[in-house]
């Protein structure tokens, strides 16, 4: 009688999970292709449906203020390739550093308001206070104290940002389950392992979420900003270099510019999100 052998299981049991495996990475990949390409359809609908209208507002008014888009893509393809190409990176470079800077600044700030109740107790009423007001409106004080240079524009966009930014971190934080955190602290965990390991991941994506929502504010001041003591920039492009001298292929160039400066700005912070965030979003693909 022939002796049965169990040699081969532990290699048929490998096999069984590589094969497992690979089947649930392939199914992953699947879920992440058709969520990106259902965001692609999305855009290029959206693309279609901005199209048409601006071909049926160019139609309905026939006047040299509203050029057809065909008339605007050759210039925006040759301005690029020129001073365009130079407003648009100072433009970006100002946004990107007030986005560091509020991001570096109210991050802390909003995670220990949040952690730190006799803080938060303090200085909410004056948050409250202060965060409805339109930021633009102390646009002379700045421009008065900080000079008319770099600064004052960055300061300007990133005390935007700052705010938006600051409460909704403070309620994320804030929003932790104390089991959470208590459980943590049984661990031997102090208020700075806390800060990193509980309330930085917990709120990074609160981060984000301020961000997505408030770039196109950001580039609303941005443009703003730039009308006043600079020479280079989106809003002195459009308005300076080009609406007042009548040029409006080269106006709805440089406007296109603007927009896919906040679209690009939108869209990245909007996959960070999504990676960053993606426990908030099970089984969204």
């Amino acid at each position: 009688m022939q002796r049965t052998t169990h040699a081969a299981r532990p290699e048929r049991l490998t096999a069984e999970l590589t094969t497992e495996h690979a089947a649930t990475s392939r199914d992953l990949l699947r879920q992440v292709a058709r969520g990106t390409l259902a965001r692609l359809l999305n855009l290029a609908l959206a693309l279609a449906i901005f199209l048409a209208c601006w071909i049926a507002l160019a139609a309905a008014l026939d006047r040299d203020i509203m050029p057809y888009p065909w008339q605007v893509w050759p210039v925006f393809v040759e301005q690029m390739q020129g001073d365009l190409q130079t407003h648009l990176f100072a433009s970006a470079r100002r946004v990107l550093a007030a986005i560091a800077f509020s991001v570096l600044i109210a991050t802390p700030i909003g995670m220990g308001l949040g952690q730190i109740r006799a803080l938060n107790r303090i200085f909410s009423p004056l948050i409250g206070l202060v965060h409805p007001i339109p930021k633009v409106v102390f646009l002379p004080v700045i421009l008065v104290i900080m000079g008319i240079g770099e600064r004052s524009k960055i300061f300007l966009i990133a005390l935007i940002l700052f705010f938006q930014i600051l409460v909704v971190v403070r309620d994320e934080a804030a929003s932790l389950r104390p089991e959470l955190i208590q459980s943590v602290r049984s661990l031997g965990a102090g208020r700075r392992a806390l800060f990193r390991y509980v309330y930085l991941p917990a709120s990074l994506p609160a981060v984000l979420t301020a961000l997505r929502v408030s770039v196109g504010t950001a580039i609303a001041v941005l443009f703003i900003a730039e009308q006043y003591s600079t020479r280079e920039g989106l809003g002195y492009y459009i308005v300076t270099l080009t609406w007042q001298r009548l040029r409006f292929e080269e106006m709805y160039a440089g406007i296109l510019a603007m927009s896919l400066l906040g679209l690009v700005l939108y869209l990245v912070v909007d996959f960070l999100e999504r990676v960053f965030g993606r426990w908030r979003r099970a089984g969204e693909f």
